[in-house]
């Protein structure tokens, strides 16, 4: 027997527990994928790169939403889902481009304008030069090189504790935003819910029968959405590293898709129901375990000293 959640406000009429962690955990969701892509964009502008994203992991993932979109047109779903797939799009869109202008653009203009230094700054070689330049530059470089090393063994204690003190940052800092997107996306339903903008049977299918083309579109975009990580996957694995990688993308990655795939399994267990669904859940699920093996590179490839501070560039 389902116990029904009592109302919290007058007025409000008695929901069936499992109806309302279905529409929490879809609202969470809901808020996880909204948020998704923000925090690697903003990793991204940091440290003007994006030299740590696959683009061929962005590429497959906007096939996927592309699909995703098509298939919820096709199959005459919510405007809100229709509303949220065009969202998505232009998320990816927008990632997709800051990947290229970092990783391909910025570099070929940064090519272009050393050349044209070097072309036009003089040959230190060049024995028309005056005598006197090259001992001032010797110099300069050796003071310079005296200085990086006599600074590196008295900041190493510092580089140590500075790293640990930003992971605790980090930790602290991805903690609350998946405690405030859980927060928020709670809060969501229940105001959606209280002003009747929700209801218990928002999102079944009302007896419809899911056209062909929609289904076989939902189970294309799971199929991208599970190939696009491994891209990614691999490229860490060849670097060694997760440097570039926001790891709140894929915190947030993977609470939307465990809190999407309990939200359709608390809507109802009916095998129909399930089997209309089967795609997203197929993709979720896929999708969690693929985020488990980055978050485990994350871990591994932390230990890596290519991922440690670099004392010699703080010191200039």
């Amino acid at each position: 027997m389902i116990t029904p959640v009592t109302p919290l406000l007058a007025g409000a009429e008695p929901l069936p527990l499992r109806e309302a962690l279905s529409g929490i955990m879809g609202s969470i969701s809901l808020v996880s994928w909204i948020f998704l892509l923000v925090p690697q964009v903003i990793e991204n502008y940091r440290n003007g790169s994006a030299e740590g994203v696959s683009l061929a992991f962005i590429a497959i993932w906007l096939l996927g939403d592309i699909a995703n979109l098509i298939g919820a047109l096709w199959g005459h779903l919510l405007s809100t889902i229709i509303v949220l797939g065009i969202y998505f799009c232009v998320s990816d869109v927008i990632l997709l481009f800051q990947t290229i202008y970092y990783n391909h653009i910025t570099r070929v203009l940064a090519t272009r304008r050393e050349h044209a230094q070097s072309s036009a700054s003089a040959d230190p070689q060049d024995p028309t030069q005056p005598l006197l330049v090259r001992p001032r530059r010797k110099s300069s470089g050796a003071k310079s090189r005296h200085r990086r090393s006599s600074a590196r063994r008295p900041d190493s204690l510092s580089a140590i504790l500075e790293k640990k003190t930003s992971v605790s940052v980090a930790v602290s800092r991805n903690i609350f935003a998946v405690a405030g997107i859980c927060f928020a996306g709670t809060l969501g339903w229940f105001v959606a819910w209280r002003s009747g903008a929700w209801s218990a049977t928002e999102g079944s299918d009302d007896g419809q029968e899911m056209s062909r083309g929609a289904e076989m579109l939902g189970y294309l975009s799971a199929l991208l959405y599970l190939g696009a990580r491994i891209p990614q996957i691999i490229r860490n694995y060849h670097n060694k590293s997760c440097r570039g990688l926001s790891l709140l993308f894929f915190l947030l990655s993977l609470l939307g898709n465990l809190s999407y795939g309990a939200g359709i399994l608390c809507h109802s267990s009916d095998p129909a129901y399930i089997k209309d669904n089967l795609p997203w859940l197929i993709g979720s699920l896929g999708t969690m375990f693929q985020d488990v093996i980055i978050f485990i590179q994350f871990h591994v490839y932390s230990r890596n000293p290519r991922e440690a501070p670099e004392v010699d560039s703080a010191v200039v």
